[in-house]
């Protein structure tokens, strides 16, 4: 006798759920957490501040997340950003700040946003042993000149509501040269320009989820384009990730407007992801690495005192050698201990991401389970999708122990 339609259907659905939910032996499930959680006060505070929101619906909630090229990749820092927001979703504010990478060629843009630039122009990271102009709070700068360059962005996630009432274009240029949006067909200028902070805002009438920023250079004129901010004046959660392929922690130090772009954010929560190109050196020096991060603190903290501060430890990774033989790198647990003295020194608390993979020579299960690639550094898109959505798991957890 065949069972009932209704049974086959609900037995389909269970097993595509619990499909969903793939675990991996070589994952330390337990090691998913935030530790020294129970010690922070600005978690604490982080935290009152989210539940306030929650029963008020008024007031922002800020999260920063800084890195190299797994936050520039961008996917992790939006499964994780995406979880905040379905779970929140008359809480949505801004998609916040973000960097149009590939308007520059061979530069990786995240997936949530697309960029077209037909123009050329000049690309400027802070890994850069020197550039010509100061960098920002994004560590990265386009600049136009000659004619005029267009910009165009489209948010592409259609699951959340991005759209934008207020657009701020941060960018400077030594001949006055002032960006202006194209929307519809129609050309917007700024309501002001602060040329103290290189701020160029625009208040639109209407939201859009599009727009195409225009750089009106002539013969001789520049202008460099260092990061464009998205807010709807709302309140709720936003999430901003600032990422630079190949950038470690002292890159950051360098940037001269790095503290003065932040306060525009107003960071509640402050995620740092950075290490992995700082602990590949085969010179890695601890102590210097340690002074670096408690210096990258030290700028965040003179924006807000408060912030909660979150320490990813570097991923299990290897070193290539030559063409098919990687040796692992050895540099991964020292690196780990130092995130956890710093954040121990500083009150933050650490995401212990070498641990939770399965710590030293783990990369190589990841990559045979196709959640790393075959550099052994990068994840896959699924690896960073996982990786994201335990970040997640583990702020809910300490959250609700609160």
């Amino acid at each position: 006798m065949k069972p009932p339609l209704a049974i086959l259907l609900f037995l389909l659905c269970l097993g595509n759920a619990l499909g969903a939910q793939t675990t991996y032996p070589f994952i330390k499930y337990k090691e998913n957490r935030l530790q020294y959680a129970d010690c922070s006060e600005n978690l604490a505070k982080f935290f009152a501040r989210w539940s306030r929101l929650e029963a008020t619906g008024q007031g922002n909630v800020n999260i920063v997340h800084i890195g190299g090229s797994h936050v520039q990749a961008g996917t992790m820092s939006n499964a994780i950003r995406q979880r905040l927001m379905h779970d929140h979703p008359r809480l949505v504010a801004g998609r916040g700040m973000l960097f149009p990478y590939s308007a520059a060629a061979r530069c990786n843009n995240p997936a949530d946003y697309r960029v077209r630039c037909p123009q050329k122009v000049a690309l400027t990271r802070n890994i850069y042993k020197e550039y010509p102009h100061p960098l920002g709070l994004c560590g990265i700068s386009i600049t136009a000149s000659d004619s005029l360059t267009e910009v165009g962005i489209l948010l592409r996630d259609s699951t959340v509501d991005y759209a934008t009432s207020r657009i701020i274009v941060l960018g400077h240029s030594g001949q006055g040269v002032v960006p202006q949006l194209l929307i519809d067909g129609r050309t917007v200028y700024p309501s002001y320009v602060d040329r103290r902070t290189d701020r160029h805002v625009f208040n639109i009438v209407h939201p859009v989820d599009s727009f195409v920023v225009q750089l009106p250079c002539r013969a001789g004129e520049q202008f460099t384009l260092t990061g464009i901010y998205l807010d709807n004046l709302k309140p709720g959660f936003s999430f901003h990730s600032i990422g630079v392929n190949g950038a470690s922690v002292p890159d950051y130090l360098r940037c001269q407007h790095f503290t003065r772009d932040l306060r525009l954010l107003r960071p509640d929560m402050v995620i740092f992801g950075l290490g992995i190109n700082d602990a590949s050196k085969s010179d890695f020096d601890t102590a210097q690495f340690r002074l670096h991060y408690l210096a990258l603190v030290d700028s965040v903290r003179r924006v807000n005192p408060d912030c909660a501060l979150v320490f990813i430890t570097n991923n299990d990774s290897f070193t290539k050698l030559r063409r098919r033989k990687y040796r692992v790198n050895a540099n991964g647990p020292l690196a780990r201990e130092v995130f956890h003295r710093v954040a121990r020194e500083v009150g933050g608390v650490v995401w212990d991401q070498f641990q939770l993979m399965g710590g030293l020579r783990s990369m190589e299960q990841w990559q045979r389970a196709k959640l790393a690639q075959s550099d052994r550094v990068h994840f896959t898109r699924a690896g960073y999708q996982l990786l994201g959505d335990l970040f997640y798991e583990a702020l809910m957890e300490a959250r609700r122990s609160r």
